[in-house]
């Protein structure tokens, strides 16, 4: 690991796997998410990948001084108002930049929920931008970019392919930690 980021993570047992391959723009879902833990390990990960990352978080986080905080720590406030939701924010700046990649967890808490945020699929088809699928596995300690998904024309293609990458995943808290289901 090349980085101050690498060595801290290599230090904590961790290492980086995959990469974002010269790919300049995508809607980056980052899971499992079930510990509030997992936001230091992406945070050194994705700095030790060298992509230039904002993340998603709810609104609701940015009082004083905590907001100086998440924005210093490249995080974007999102609120759901029609016609300037999450989706038209992250689209527009995609658009508006020649590199970004918009970190996503799609559960959306780091408690267990079978209903994922479909924003993350909606943001990068409005984008035209590639879904790239990093992970935070414990069970083998390693941070990084497991798949990129290029074609967004289809939800439930889509997450079936999510569900095959994430199925021998494991985060800090497993039980915490359920796909997406329709049902």
């Amino acid at each position: 690991m090349r980085t101050l980021y690498g060595r801290i993570l290599q230090t904590l047992g961790w290492k980086i796997t995959g990469d974002y391959a010269g790919l300049k723009k995508s809607v980056t879902i980052f899971a499992p998410h079930t510990a509030h833990i997992d936001f230091l390990y992406g945070k050194l990960g994705f700095n030790e990948l060298g992509v230039k990352f904002k993340f998603l978080s709810k609104k609701e986080l940015f009082f004083f001084p905590m907001n100086l905080i998440m924005r210093k720590l490249g995080s974007i406030p999102v609120r759901g108002v029609k016609g300037k939701n999450a989706i038209f924010q992250v689209a527009e700046m995609l658009n508006n930049t020649d590199e970004l990649h918009i970190v996503v967890s799609p559960e959306g808490w780091i408690k267990k929920v079978t209903k994922w945020n479909k924003g993350f699929f909606y943001m990068a088809k409005k984008a035209k931008v590639p879904i790239v699928v990093a992970s935070l596995d414990y069970s083998k300690r390693e941070m990084g970019v497991e798949a990129v998904i290029y074609d967004t024309s289809d939800f439930d293609t889509v997450m079936k392919q999510i569900k095959e990458i994430y199925k021998n995943v494991q985060g800090k808290n497993p039980e915490q930690f359920a796909f997406h289901s329709d049902s």
